[in-house]
């Protein structure tokens, strides 16, 4: 099947879906800087911090990943009294359509797992949390927060991370009021008693989680079916999702019954999250009626992007489809982002070394004065991003009857170009958002232009970039083209 238009309305179809989250929420925080010189105290690199990032991690992050795709969600765990869990609140405070329910627990500690970074490799990871049963009042809190939190026709996600929040029975209970209400129940499992799933509607362990929970080999497609097959007839588990890495995923129902599902990565560049995307797309496609098998298609999609990112990123919408047009259409498909699936691209460009560069305009019917800035725009910088103005902004700038070409043909044409890497298309009449958010390192403008006419230039200026006024090419105007064409038709 090469046609996109199923994919796209079942995409379309995850608004009217909604998630309740429960698990181990976390702070993953990521340190980046370099590693220049061995310790003069120990045989160990001495690391040289330049700058860190936080992120919603565990739970947090299935939360997150189900906001990136559209669906309502709901989230419920606990935290410490500390400045982690003020930063987890402030986190999913930013997330869309999400209501949360952070409960805190006095004299526990928020989860944190640090990660240092140095040239693209991660060189080690701190965790810094409380690894145990929640109190009694802190139990009582969150499962009346889970309860009033759900939802017929809605999805239960548990997100186990073994730290205690699903312990002593409250996964069940879970469960069992959730399907007492309609509600399937999505587990992504932790440690190797799996009758602390009993009754969920789908598990998803990866293949040594499938292998510690059963104790059998998983060395093969038929060995995993069986040992997959063994937690449904002796858990009461409806269905198991095996994620095996790159080769894929295989759906089992009975040891008779399985579909099998390659994988999709292009590329490989961080695992972490791949799993809370997995539940998160599963959970946001049951919720929004879609079948099994699709929503199984959704959630591979995603993984599949997700590993190709920087930490524990997230899978939105538009690239999900931009990575089935990459597989079934013509490649330069791909190169065409929404600002969010923008800025974690561009995150991970820079974790690589790569410089960014951006270039904004209309582009409409390219000439060799386009062609122009678009070649000295790449010789400045290793990754280039062009800022499109969208129809109703090109409408604006350049009067009645432009764009001539609309703005997806025109992102089209910009994409299949070896020269640009990225295209994002923008409402504004400026790219000053734009410019703003993703922070280029040169931001590329005809040299027709003075630096204090342009007001993205201070942005620009302000955190340390650096602006490149391009020559032009004289006697190449698209306004003075369109202008021939109709003097020639009258």
């Amino acid at each position: 099947m090469t046609d996109s238009a199923p994919l796209a309305k079942a995409l379309e179809d995850l608004k009217n879906g909604y998630v309740l989250i429960v698990g181990d929420a976390m702070l993953d925080r990521f340190v980046y800087g370099d590693v220049v010189r061995i310790s003069p105290e120990a045989p160990i690199p001495v690391f040289s911090t330049d700058h860190e990032t936080s992120m919603l991690g565990g739970a947090g992050n299935v939360a997150r990943s189900a906001a990136a795709l559209g669906v309502e969600v709901c989230f419920v765990s606990v935290t410490g009294d500390d400045g982690a869990g003020k930063d987890l609140d402030g986190l999913m405070a930013k997330l869309d359509r999400t209501e949360f329910s952070l409960i805190v627990e006095a004299g526990r500690k928020t989860s944190i797992k640090t990660r240092y970074i140095a040239s693209g490799q991660q060189m080690m990871r701190a965790d810094d949390e409380t690894v145990a049963p929640l109190t009694p009042g802190a139990r009582q809190k969150l499962l009346a927060a889970a309860m009033a939190g759900m939802k017929a026709g809605g999805v239960l996600v548990l997100s186990d991370y073994g730290k205690g929040v699903l312990d002593e029975g409250l996964g069940l209970e879970l469960i069992q009021a959730a399907r007492s209400r309609g509600m399937a129940v999505v587990a992504d499992p932790q440690g190797v008693d799996y009758s602390r799933y009993a009754g969920a509607s789908l598990i998803t362990p990866n293949r040594k989680e499938l292998a510690d929970a059963t104790g059998m080999a998983v060395d093969s497609e038929d060995a995993i079916i069986k040992a997959g097959a063994y937690l449904i007839e002796n858990h009461g588990i409806d269905a198991v999702l095996a994620t095996r890495s790159a080769d894929g995923m295989t759906l089992i129902k009975s040891a008779q019954e399985f579909t099998h599902f390659p994988a999709h990565a292009l590329e490989v560049f961080d695992v972490s999250g791949a799993g809370d995307t997995v539940a998160a797309a599963l959970a946001a496609a049951l919720s929004a009626n879609l079948g099994e098998e699709q929503a199984v298609n959704l959630a591979n999609l995603a993984a599949g992007i997700v590993v190709g990112k920087v930490g524990t990123a997230v899978a939105y919408g538009s690239e999900i489809l931009d990575a089935f047009h990459s597989e079934h259409a013509a490649p330069s498909h791909g190169k065409i982002k929404s600002l969010g699936a923008a800025l974690d691209t561009a995150q991970k460009w820079r974790a690589q070394g790569d410089t960014l560069g951006f270039a904004g305009g209309c582009f409409d019917l390219l000439h060799p004065g386009h062609l122009s800035l678009i070649g000295q725009a790449k010789n400045a910088c290793d990754r280039l991003v062009i800022g499109l103005n969208s129809d109703a902004s090109t409408g604006r700038l350049k009067g009645n009857g432009r764009p001539v070409q609309g703005e997806g043909t025109r992102a089209q044409v910009l994409a299949a170009m070896e020269a640009i890497d990225m295209v994002v298309i923008f409402g504004e009449d400026t790219p000053e958002d734009l410019i703003a958010a993703l922070k280029p390192d040169v931001l590329v403008k005809g040299a027709d232009y003075q630096l204090d006419e342009l007001p993205e230039a201070k942005i620009v200026e302000a955190y340390g970039g650096r602006i490149l006024l391009a020559k032009l090419e004289d006697g190449f105007s698209t306004t003075s083209t369109i202008a021939r064409i109709n003097g020639a038709a009258d």
